[in-house]
C-alpha cells in the first residue's frame, strides 16, 4: 500500500511551485501599490500644508476686513438710529402741525380767532425749525458717513503702500549685506596678501636662524633672542633683530592702503613653571612686560604706536605639553602676528 502512495504521489502533479510565485507576485504587488501611495500621499500633504498657509493667510486678511466691517455696520446702525429718532419727531411734528391747523381751522369763526391764528401760525413756524434741524442733522451724519468711508480707504491704501516699501526696504537691506559681505572678504584677501609679503621679506631679513621660525600666521621668536632668564630687559642681540623688523614695519605701513586699520600683535609666552622674583610675580606680569619692552623699543624706532599692539598669555598657550626642557624653552617665546584691529 505504501508502494502505491508512492506511486500515485510521483504521478500527480505537484502545484505548491505554481501557488509559491502566484503568491510573491501578489505580495510585490500590495507593496508596489503601498511605496506609490505612500509618495502619492507625501505629495498631497506637501500640497495640503502650502494650502493650509495660504489658507490661514486669507483668514487672517478676512478678520481685518470683517473687523472693519464690523465696525462699518455698528457706526451705522447708531447713524440709523438717530435718523430713525429725527423721523420720528419729524412725524411727530407734523402730527401736532396737523392737530393745530385743524383747531385753526375750528376756531376760524370765533371773536378772538385771530389771536389764536397768530399763536397757532407762531407753533407751527417752531416746529418747521424743528423740522428743518432734524433734517440738516441727517444730512450732516450723511456726510459723516461718507466722511469715514474715504478715511477706511485711505488706511487700506496706506498699508499697501506700506508694505510694498517694507519689501523694498527687505531687498535693499539684503543686497547691501551682500555686498559689505564682499567688501569685507576683499579686505581680509588684500591683508592676507600684504601679511604673505611681510612674512616673505622678514624671512628674507632674518635668514634662517634656529631660534626664529613660522607657525601658521604667527613669526615665533624664542625668548632667549631677546631676553635673558627672567628679565623683561631687551639684549643687544634683540634690539638687533627688532632693528630689522622695524625698517620692514615701516616701509610695510607707507604700501598697506590706511583704510585697512591693521596692527601687529606682540604677543608674549612663558613656561608652566612659576616665577615670583622683585619684579615679576607670576608670569601674566613678566609675559606681558616682555611684550612692552617689545612694542616700546619698536616705537623708539619710528614704528607708529597706533600699529602696534602688547598681550601677554602666560603659560596658558603653550606648543609644547611635555615636562622637559625643551617644551619649557618651545613654550617661552614673543611672537608676531599681523591682524586686523
Amino acid at each position: 500500500m505504501a508502494l502505491a502512495r508512492a506511486r500515485r504521489s510521483e504521478s500527480g502533479l505537484n502545484y505548491w511551485p505554481g501557488f509559491v510565485d502566484a503568491l510573491s507576485t501578489l505580495v510585490l504587488s500590495i507593496v508596489f501599490l503601498l511605496t506609490v501611495f505612500l509618495v502619492v500621499q507625501f505629495f498631497l500633504s506637501q500640497e495640503v500644508t502650502g494650502k493650509d498657509k495660504a489658507l490661514e493667510q486669507l483668514n487672517a486678511k478676512i478678520a481685518q476686513l470683517n473687523d472693519l466691517l464690523s465696525l462699518e455696520k455698528l457706526a451705522k446702525i447708531n447713524l440709523d438710529d438717530q435718523v430713525a429718532q429725527l423721523r420720528a419727531g419729524l412725524a411727530s411734528a407734523e402730527g401736532e402741525r396737523d392737530r393745530v391747523k385743524g383747531l385753526y381751522e375750528g376756531l376760524a369763526g370765533a371773536g378772538d380767532a385771530q389771536g389764536r391764528a397768530n399763536e397757532l401760525n407762531k407753533a407751527l413756524d417752531s416746529e418747521k425749525q424743528v423740522t428743518s434741524r432734524a433734517l440738516a442733522q441727517i444730512e450732516v451724519l450723511n456726510q459723516q458717513i461718507s466722511a469715514l468711508r474715504r478715511q477706511l480707504a485711505a488706511l487700506e491704501e496706506a498699508l499697501e503702500a506700506s508694505e510694498k516699501r517694507d519689501k523694498e526696504s527687505q531687498g535693499r537691506i539684503a543686497d547691501l549685506g551682500q555686498r559689505l559681505n564682499v567688501a569685507l572678504a576683499q579686505r581680509v584677501q588684500e591683508l592676507s596678501r600684504y601679511r604673505s609679503e611681510f612674512f616673505g621679506r622678514l624671512r628674507a631679513i632674518l635668514g634662517n636662524r634656529p631660534d626664529i621660525r613660522i607657525v601658521g600666521d604667527r613669526f615665533v621668536f624664542q625668548s632667549e633672542v631677546f631676553f635673558d632668564t627672567g628679565q623683561a630687559l631687551l639684549l643687544p642681540e634683540g634690539r638687533a633683530e627688532l632693528d630689522k623688523l622695524a625698517g620692514a614695519l615701516i616701509e610695510l605701513d607707507r604700501q598697506i592702503p590706511t583704510e585697512i586699520a591693521w596692527v601687529l600683535r606682540v604677543d608674549g609666552h612663558t613656561d608652566v613653571r612659576p616665577i615670583n622674583s622683585p619684579l615679576f610675580k607670576s608670569n601674566w606680569e613678566l609675559s606681558s612686560a616682555r611684550a612692552i619692552s617689545v612694542v616700546q623699543y619698536l616705537i623708539s624706532l619710528g614704528v607708529p604706536s597706533q600699529r602696534l599692539v602688547a598681550a601677554g598669555f602666560a603659560e596658558f598657550q603653550p606648543l609644547d605639553t611635555a615636562p622637559t626642557e625643551e617644551a619649557y624653552k618651545r613654550n617661552r617665546r614673543i611672537e608676531l602676528k599681523l591682524t586686523e584691529r
